[in-house]
């Protein structure tokens, strides 16, 4: 199933229904059925082929996600460029995926003008947008089962990679989240989050269900709690740290809430005492959804039902999982030599499904890397437990090793969430003479709230143990974070180390 698919599908139950809207535009399935294939044709002309690729620069804005659409007809290829990013990452990221097409908002075009682009003959700003559309020519499209997305990697440890994604591997994440995750009646999906990321792939299914997708520029909480009950909406997307800002919100106890059907956390791990807050404070609809780049959204599921025992009680002990693997999605625990691991033995996460990708672009070492032993690496470290339930111990590069004991950062991290007077956190190895690695904690507290080095240390270790509770605490007004909100440990630990 093609991206256009999702569309035409969703228009086949109605084209006059809404499609994609903001407070200010209001675009019909109808409407963005048209633009589609007037950009199909625009690209046509201005002598884009199928394969080719074309980037889209622009924040969240229902024009240029249904421009996605027109890419999409064409048989082209969809390279969504974050504009948070520099001009020298974007420049970077659109000539490693050999882009010779950039469509770009007109708040954006300062950014274009600094980038040198020698591959990218045609550029075309939105503003502009319906003098490109005239006069398009007919065309043929490319064929099923084609890369129809390339998306960048992080790039915060080393030169980024373009994650090739087919038509095959949306439609597993597509079919996993409908049949995963409750959907009664047509949805209603606020994108909050950048569509560049989760919060754009996930309007497919909404889409082929007819559903409408409100579309916010960004993570505004006042808007949010405003929106939700007005539009009636049922799905929703954001990442821990948002839902933390979200659950201290002084309006949320009095906001309207009850149309959620569905809100998705992501992303990075959610500390289980913020999850098992949000089950109250927002309802019983949170739903887990882990994933990455390379095995889109879906590698492993917990739909809002799964974090409850069977006589309503909230299932605390499956908080601090990742929900099991995916139905169409075959994950195991594998150890360095390529050996499979047992139940409840730690390892890295590997996956096998439709779901991965079909390798970096241009990048067949790393690709090779990423798939050996015959299976999709994560760079997760995890185990399964006896219920099938997975759960992510910490990022392999995360690891600590202190005193001859492996310590996974994410634990201590969890363990730190929950002290009252954390808001945030991030843990990282430090040299150490003593150690080897010493457990250090950089720490954002919760506005008006205090806590001391002593006190926390003394927190962690009656929850973990004295072997992994910090023996450095940082306390810092906020921690420094990637694009998409991400912390970034590799500049908390240059920033500590002095270099």
């Amino acid at each position: 199933m093609s991206l256009t698919q999702y569309l035409d599908k969703g228009a086949s139950l109605g084209r006059d229904a809404p499609c994609l809207v903001t407070d200010s535009v209001a675009l019909t399935y109808g409407d963005v059925q048209d633009h589609s294939h007037a950009v199909a044709r625009a690209l046509a002309r201005s002598g884009v082929a199928a394969g080719d690729k074309v980037g889209i620069l622009s924040g969240n804005d229902p024009v240029a996600f249904a421009t996605v659409f027109g890419i999409a007809r064409r048989g082209a290829v969809w390279c969504p460029i974050n504009p948070r990013n520099s001009a020298a990452e974007n420049a970077e990221l659109l000539e490693l995926f050999d882009c010779t097409c950039l469509i770009y908002a007109a708040a954006y075009a300062p950014l274009v003008a600094e980038m040198e682009l020698p591959s990218t003959t045609v550029q075309v700003c939105l503003d502009d947008l319906d003098a490109w559309l005239a006069d398009g020519v007919d065309f043929d499209a490319g064929t099923t089962d084609d890369t129809v997305m390339i998306v960048g990697t992080g790039g915060t440890t080393g030169r980024p990679k373009g994650v090739q994604l087919t038509d095959r591997n949306i439609e597993t994440m597509t079919a996993l989240t409908l049949m995963g995750y409750p959907y009664e009646g047509r949805p209603v999906y606020l994108a909050m989050a950048p569509l560049t990321h989760a919060a754009g792939v996930l309007c497919f299914p909404v889409m082929a269900l007819g559903g409408q997708v409100v579309i916010l520029p960004g993570p505004d909480l006042d808007a949010f709690l405003d929106v939700v009950p007005r539009r009636r909406v049922t799905h929703t997307f954001l990442p821990p740290t948002v839902i933390y800002m979200l659950l201290a919100h002084e309006k949320l106890a009095a906001a309207d809430l009850s149309s959620l059907q569905c809100f998705w956390y992501g992303a990075a791990p959610m500390s289980p005492a913020r999850l098992e807050q949000a089950l109250t404070a927002i309802g019983p609809v949170m739903a887990q959804l882990f994933g990455q780049s390379e095995a889109p959204m879906m590698v492993s599921m917990m739909a809002p039902s799964a974090h409850f025992r069977p006589d309503g009680s909230v299932a605390v002990e499956r908080l601090s999982s990742a929900g099991k693997p995916a139905p169409l999605v075959t994950v195991a625990i594998m150890a360095s030599d390529g050996t499979l691991l047992g139940t409840g033995e730690r390892g890295e996460i590997v996956v096998r499904s439709s779901l991965v990708m079909a390798g970096y672009y241009k990048d067949p070492q790393a690709t090779a890397e990423a798939s050996a032993h015959g299976w999709h690496h994560t760079g997760d470290i995890g185990y399964l437990d006896d219920d099938g339930y997975l759960y992510i111990v910490d990022r392999a590069k995360d690891m600590v090793i202190t005193g001859g004991f492996n310590v996974f950062s994410a634990e201590v991290e969890q363990a730190l969430m929950e002290h009252p007077a954390v808001r945030d956190c991030a843990v990282v190895g430090l040299p150490d003479e003593k150690w080897g690695e010493r457990v250090t904690a950089v720490v954002q507290l919760r506005p008006g709230a205090a806590a001391t080095e002593p006190e926390l240390r003394a927190f962690v270790k009656e929850r973990i143990g004295g072997v992994k509770a910090p023996k450095q605490v940082e306390f810092w007004p906020d921690l420094p974070r990637s694009k998409v909100g991400k912390v970034l440990k590799t500049d908390i630990r240059a920033h500590l180390q002095g270099t």
